[in-house]
Parts: structure tokens; sequence; C-alpha cells
């Protein structure tokens, strides 16, 4: 079944924050309010009345189901011909189930209720373009190995030739094409999406073939060979001279931040980088050919 099947166009796309500001507007006497249809990503006015919510002319949603979303502390709603349906999945691939969770600003990602991406005082977006950042100069070819929702592969486009980004995980990827901030991920003509696992997908590409890669594996109880000597020797390989890797590795100043890090640069250097920079903004290192 295609993502398209899964996840029809919406009306709207809506989470606690959105339902919680038009309760609010309600409640406060007013006939219309300016809210967002697509978590946040864009703005326009709706109609109020007791009926609910209207826009284009038409109910979208009452004020119970409205509601319920505003209760909803990790859920994100599709609402489309009166329904509201919770955007979650299950993934074939790792047994687990998906969900897309709400910040203030773009969604997460829920993988058997552990998040995929930093969310405490920054959003996942932003987090993502704090790596790419890490990275700079993006430029020409770039590797992401964990697609995700896209975030980090869309940042990336923005300045590289190409971005090559792999998503292990059909089920995340139907995530992605129902959360409004990732549909650029589908679209931009830079962007080359590959399904597999980066730890094989690597040894396909030749010798320098990218400028830069980067690297947000899961957690290295997940994704233990993403974490791995031999997956480094093949990341070593495919940069091209003076080609850097990103590695985000998780919050330096914690316990199990601290422990990952020491190994993984140990071992980034036995795969023969030359330089192994911190980057504590974006949580990883920046290891350099």
């Amino acid at each position: 079944m295609t993502g398209t099947e899964l996840f029809p166009p919406p009306v709207a796309v809506l989470s606690r924050f959105q339902a919680t500001g038009l309760l609010q507007a309600w409640a406060a006497g007013r006939l219309a309010s300016e809210t967002s249809l697509d978590l946040g990503l864009s703005r326009r006015e709706v109609r109020l009345d007791a009926d609910g919510i209207h826009a284009d002319g038409r109910r979208l949603i009452d004020w119970p189901q409205l509601q319920a979303i505003a209760a909803s502390e990790n859920g994100c709603f599709r609402v489309a011909d009166g329904a509201v349906e919770e955007i979650r999945g299950f993934s074939q691939a790792s047994q687990r189930p998906l969900r897309l969770f709400p910040t203030a600003e773009a969604p997460g990602l829920l993988i058997a209720g552990f998040t995929m991406h930093r969310f405490k005082d920054i959003s996942p977006r932003r987090a993502a373009l704090e790596m790419v950042r890490a990275a700079a100069p993006v430029r020409g070819r770039v590797l992401d190995t964990a697609t995700g929702l896209g975030y980090t592969a869309m940042a990336a486009a923005r300045g590289a030739l190409e971005v090559v980004t792999i998503e292990l995980d059909p089920g995340v990827e139907e995530m992605a094409r129902a959360n409004p901030w990732s549909q650029e991920l589908f679209r931009h003509p830079a962007i080359r999406r590959l399904r597999g696992d980066s730890s094989e997908e690597i040894g396909r590409f030749a010798d320098g073939f990218f400028s830069v890669i980067i690297h947000d594996p899961p957690s290295m109880s997940l994704a233990g060979d993403l974490y791995g000597e031999s997956f480094y020797r093949q990341a070593w390989r495919v940069l091209g001279g003076r080609g850097r890797m990103f590695h985000y590795i998780g919050d330096p100043h914690s316990a199990m931040g601290a422990r990952v890090s020491k190994g993984v640069v140990n071992r980034l250097r036995a795969a023969g980088f030359q330089r192994i920079v911190p980057k504590p903004a974006a949580f990883g290192v920046l290891a350099c050919k």
C-alpha cells in the first residue's frame, strides 16, 4: 500500500497546540481566529460558531473532537470528512508502534514510545539544522544515513548538489508522508531517497563519492552496527579529500552521552579519521578525514 493510500490528503493536521488556542478563542467569545491547519507550518483564519471550527465554507471539526485533541499530550491528528484520526502506525520491519508527537514547531517521531529526536528546548527540525551547521560547509554530495522525518536531508539540500538519504523502515517513511513539515523530502530535486540499511548501503558507493556525511543513527541499542569501526571505515572510504562526517551521539553532559562519546571517538580514530572536533551544540562530533 502506498503512502498516498495510507494517508489521503487531509483537510487539516492538528495537535494540542492548535486545539488549545482555538478553544481559548471560543471561550473568549471570538467568532474568528487565526490558526494553523498544518501543525504550525502555515497560518490562516477560520470561523468559530456553536457547531465548531469552519474552514473553506464547511465545518472542519466540532468542539468535543477539538477538546479530545487538546487533551492529547503526544498525538498529532488528521482531520478529514468530519473524522479525526491519530497519525500512528506500526513498523513491520522493527515490530514497533510509530507515531508523530507534537512540539510547538515541527513534530517529532516516536518509536515504541521513545523519541527519535532532540526536543528539550529545541524542535526536532531545529536540531537537524544544528547538525547541518556543525558539518558546514555542506556542499557537493551529502550522505544522510537515517532519513526519519527528513529534516536533516531537507536542511542539507539547501546547499548541497545532491543529498542521498537512507531509511530502513517503510513505516517511518509513511510517518514522513503524513507530516506536513516533511513534504519537501518527496519533492526536492536534490534529494535522492534510498530504502535500506545504512550499514550495508554505504558499501555500494565508490571511494570519495561524498563530501559530507551527516550521521544521526538511532540509539546504540537499536542500531549498534552504525556505531561500529567497520561502518566508520566505510564512511572514511566514501568521503573525498578533506571530507568530514558529523556524528550525532547525544547529550554530552549526560553520563550515557559521555560513555558513548568516548568509544565513538576511539573507533573513529581507529578507522582513519585524523581530527575529531566536539560539537556540543549539535550533540555530536565532527570527524575530519
